[in-house]
């Protein structure tokens, strides 16, 4: 993450809007918008659930995808839920497994949603037109992101 974004201010935002809405779509859907109207690198940005073996898009912004529905283990995605572990791809390019949704991505960042059991419920995935555009701040940050996401869901 990039350090002129003010991340404790966004971190307050998200927050918010999360704490404010009315259905967990619309806090979904605030907290990605905010997220993409304030981090350059983020040039596709959502959430997908978890759905027995699939992964249903939920939230977005960005362009449109054709991956609406992700079976686990296929792509960055399913593989994040397979793995049961976050994905931080420098470089897209250098997978086998990757679901191509813009021709423009390069980087790709997944991090779990998971209830305090640790059980996956969904993640949030961020795509980036750079090499190396997410790193260990952008996970940190995602992770809070998510664990709101669960608040709210509970």
């Amino acid at each position: 993450m990039k350090a002129d974004i003010d991340i404790a201010d966004l971190r307050q935002q998200v927050e918010k809007v999360a704490k404010t809405s009315e259905t967990l779509n619309i806090a979904g859907q605030s907290a990605m918008q905010l997220i993409y109207d304030n981090v350059p690198a983020y040039k596709w940005i959502g959430i997908y659930w978890l759905s027995g073996n699939e992964l249903k898009l939920g939230p977005y912004v960005g362009a449109a995808t054709d991956h609406t529905v992700i079976e686990v283990g296929k792509g960055v995605c399913g593989q994040a839920v397979a793995d049961n572990e976050n994905q931080l791809v420098s470089d897209v390019r250098e997978l086998d497994n990757y679901l191509a949704c813009s021709i423009k991505t390069r980087s790709e960042i997944v991090v779990l949603i998971k209830d305090e059991n640790g059980k996956v419920l969904g993640q949030i995935d961020a795509d980036g037109h750079g090499v190396n555009d997410f790193n260990k701040d952008d996970e940190e940050f995602l992770e809070f992101v998510a664990a709101l996401m669960v608040k709210f869901n509970c």
